[in-house]
């Protein structure tokens, strides 16, 4: 397509050559440039593309989008621009074709309930009748297809290209989650989300090669609301006005607070033979009562920014109570039944924190045993281990020390640094390195009224050991346990 036609809603300085050529790619890899290719200079954590010209220019390419001058032959064009990413987002939405104008188009930010209120909202839609594509933490998903994430909200030019993917699939709409990342980044632009979600914000993504602050975390996020055209937001955020400020969308809450537009009643717990669950009625814009097979506050919390979203697309009760009575993330508190005497789950919870909260979740259903299996990554911080096994002493009635993507770390010094955080506690504890094993240990010492969690490796499949990935899925694995094998 024309090179005019990929600059036309950016702002750019024509440094040298013409606009009116024909480009056959747009790249932002200079590996994957190409004859005739439009290639991006991205400033990255790592590389400079700018340092990758001469390369590009020897394959072929012949437009530039750079943010400074670069030495290039006469008849290479190149374009300056202020932030090459915000300009990949518009020029990759141009040579898409705009898919975002064929798809309403849903994001979802916040620190905690993003991806899970992601497989809900497609739940409700698809029950309801629409074809949902979805981008978030585990995969994308366009039609029959499935693509394993990488990051939580792509680059530009791979949303878009998902986008096109899905309009031309028969998707009418799509959700996904957003990320600070994504948000700061400028992934998201190119187009304005027809409704935008504001779960949550708790400190975390604080670093050095993150976000300086919590307040330059919460900046990023916020910034979702300037580019949706409905905002939802839960209006039980200790941080809501700062959230709100500056917002130029329409604005809607949710949560339990009485000043909030669509607010969650009555909630109880529910527990029955191998699961447990929450149940709560709806009042405000909608009415009507809900029980989800999910446990937890959180759980209503997200359940409810489903509902507050699928408002929207005319879908009736009996399609949102039937949908999130069915609606399961793989990894995310997903119970696995193996038992009518106990209830045996998987979940992701890999920090502290997020232990933190599953184990305080659990320990509301009053179990007569709550049973926490896990390990910690290998090559990442001691002090996660310390943080987590401490959290796991002081909340479990016994804590399954095991293997979690070793790496090229010995299992046993990981352990060894768990049990150190175990050692604050009276916890009591068995260690099993083979992770199979472990949950086989688990699973045949359970006894009734008991909750087992299986922590950390969630929707993973995979164990990462001496730089290679070997296939484990703890589906899998308790299958083969309950056949014997």
């Amino acid at each position: 397509m024309k090179l005019s036609s990929l600059l036309e809603r950016i702002q750019y300085v024509l440094l040298q050559g013409n606009i009116d050529q024909e480009i056959s790619t747009v790249v932002y890899d200079s590996r994957k440039a190409e004859q005739n290719s439009l290639f991006i200079c991205i400033r990255g954590a790592v590389a400079d593309g700018h340092k990758y010209v001469p390369d590009v220019i020897a394959k072929g390419a012949r437009a530039l989008i750079v943010e400074e001058a670069v030495e290039a032959p006469e008849d290479v064009t190149v374009i300056q621009v202020e932030d090459s990413r915000y300009a990949m987002a518009f020029i990759s939405a141009a040579y898409f074709g705009y898919p975002a104008e064929k798809l309403k188009t849903i994001g979802i930010t916040g620190t905690k309930g993003k991806t899970t209120t992601t497989y809900m909202v497609k739940s409700i839609l698809e029950n309801a009748g629409h074809k949902v594509g979805l981008i978030g933490t585990i995969e994308a998903i366009i039609g029959e297809k499935t693509i394993p994430a990488a990051n939580t909200t792509p680059e530009s030019y791979v949303i878009q290209e998902y986008f096109r993917q899905m309009v031309d699939a028969g998707c009418d709409s799509v959700v996904m989650e957003v990320s600070s990342q994504g948000l700061m980044l400028h992934r998201t632009q190119g187009f304005v989300f027809d409704y935008g979600i504001f779960t949550n914000i708790e400190p975390d993504h604080i670093g050095p090669n993150e976000h300086r602050d919590f307040e330059h975390y919460l900046s990023c996020k916020a910034m979702l609301l300037k580019q949706c055209r409905v905002g939802i937001v839960n209006r039980d955020d200790e941080h809501f006005d700062s959230i709100v400020e500056g917002h130029t969308c329409e604005l809607e809450t949710y949560g339990f607070s009485a000043e909030a537009d669509l607010r969650a009643e009555d909630a109880r717990l529910v527990s029955g033979k191998g699961y447990l669950g929450i149940a709560y009625h709806v009042r405000g814009l909608m009415d009507f009562p809900v029980e989800i097979d999910i446990p937890g506050k959180f759980s209503i919390y997200n359940s409810l920014t489903a509902i507050a979203i699928c408002r929207h697309f005319g879908v009736t009760e009996d399609n949102i109570v039937r949908a999130l009575k069915v609606a399961k993330v793989k990894g995310r508190i997903e119970m696995i039944k193996v038992s009518d005497d106990f209830t045996l789950m998987i979940d992701y919870a890999h920090n502290a924190m997020a232990l933190e909260s599953l184990l305080t979740t659990l320990r509301e259903y009053h179990p007569h045993r709550l049973v926490c299996l896990f390990g910690c990554g290998g090559n990442r911080s001691r002090l996660r281990r310390y943080e987590m096994g401490e959290v796991s002493g002081k909340l479990a009635d016994l804590t399954i020390i095991t293997s979690d993507n070793p790496r090229n770390e010995e299992p046993q010094a990981i352990i060894d640094d768990i049990k150190t955080g175990m050692a604050k506690t009276d916890g009591k504890y068995v260690e099993i390195i083979d992770r199979k094993e472990a949950i086989a240990y688990a699973i045949h010492h359970g006894e009734p009224g008991d909750i087992i969690v299986l922590a950390g490796k969630g929707h993973e499949d995979y164990q990462e050991i001496k730089g290679k990935k070997y296939p484990m899925d703890e589906r899998v694995l308790i299958a083969d346990i309950l056949a014997g094998k």
